[in-house]
């Protein structure tokens, strides 16, 4: 019809969703405190339900196939950032982005820095309260004590792990998870959102690979099962707390350095990559 407005595209181009991510970087190191406080806590917690659905769908994995237990468990792990990104939260790999508003000049270094911080400890606290809700609620009992063992299974692995395995994994996590982001902010509805969220995150985790914001719940989690499961949970489970001795404080943090070291180069990597390529000014 003559006169008739075209439709819009389905998605925004790469170099409008650049434009997008320096926005919306300068807009979140602008965030008063109290506001990212409470999106970043509730993010923490997002994170963690996916967690606890990741660890559901492990219950009892070892009946299925290797690889198709680990696209399971990362497909269902996607509920977290799409709670995030679709519901509206402050997630501390997410907003490793940030950097391209920094790249920009549209944030400082040190509003960048202290919105990453404090992002960060928020995460944590969210996810570590989503993690004691859980157990409380006597989550780790499901399928006769099925997810309970999923758990310490994936928090000991966690915990083992050496500095730089940790940190090579999250960088690749974050790279992953911060294509996610890009993709949905190129995105113009919450289907969409949710459509380019899933293939990421459900290969990151089926990979595998570390999250620093993940392991804030999954490790105390597995934690709180192995110091504060009743006998009953050792007997239909046949485990032996003893044996997982890995789980601690010192596991905890001997995870959570490096792969957030990592995570933070992976999401630079990715923002670094895209304003280079998009928004670098010309001549440079």
């Amino acid at each position: 019809m003559s006169g008739a407005a075209s439709p819009a595209p389905d998605a925004r181009p790469p170099g409008k969703i650049a434009e997008t991510a320096s926005a919306k970087g300068a807009r979140k190191a602008a965030l008063e405190w109290p506001v990212l406080s409470v999106l970043a806590v509730l993010a923490g917690a997002y994170i963690g339900f996916g967690g606890l659905f990741f660890l559901l769908a492990q219950a009892g994995a070892e009946a299925m196939p290797y690889g198709a237990a680990q696209v399971l468990g990362g497909v269902v792990f996607s509920l977290g950032l799409i709670l995030v990104l679709v519901g509206g939260a402050e997630l501390f790999t997410g907003n490793t982005l940030l950097v391209v508003a920094w790249a920009e000049g549209r944030a400082g270094f040190a509003p960048v820095l202290w919105a990453l911080g404090l992002a960060w400890v928020m995460n944590f606290l969210g996810a570590v309260a989503l993690a004691a809700l859980a157990f409380v609620a006597d989550v780790h009992m499901l399928g006769d004590g099925a997810l309970g063992a999923a758990a310490l299974r994936v928090a000991e692995r966690k915990s083992e792990l050496g500095f730089a395995t940790a940190l090579a994994s999250g960088v690749a996590a974050n790279i992953l998870v911060c294509l996610a982001v890009w993709l949905a902010f190129g995105a113009r509805s919450a289907a969409d959102k949710v459509l380019v969220i899933v293939p990421p995150i459900a290969a990151f985790v089926a990979l595998g690979l570390e999250h620093s914001v993940a392991n804030m719940s999954l490790i105390p989690f597995g934690w709180m099962v192995r110091d504060g499961a009743g006998a009953g949970f050792w007997v239909q489970t046949g485990l032996d707390p003893a044996a997982h001795a890995a789980i601690g404080l010192g596991g905890l943090f001997g995870n959570l350095l490096p792969v957030t070291i990592g995570n933070v180069i992976g999401g630079f990597l990715v923002g670094g990559a895209y304003w280079l390529a998009y928004l670098r000014p010309k001549g440079d």
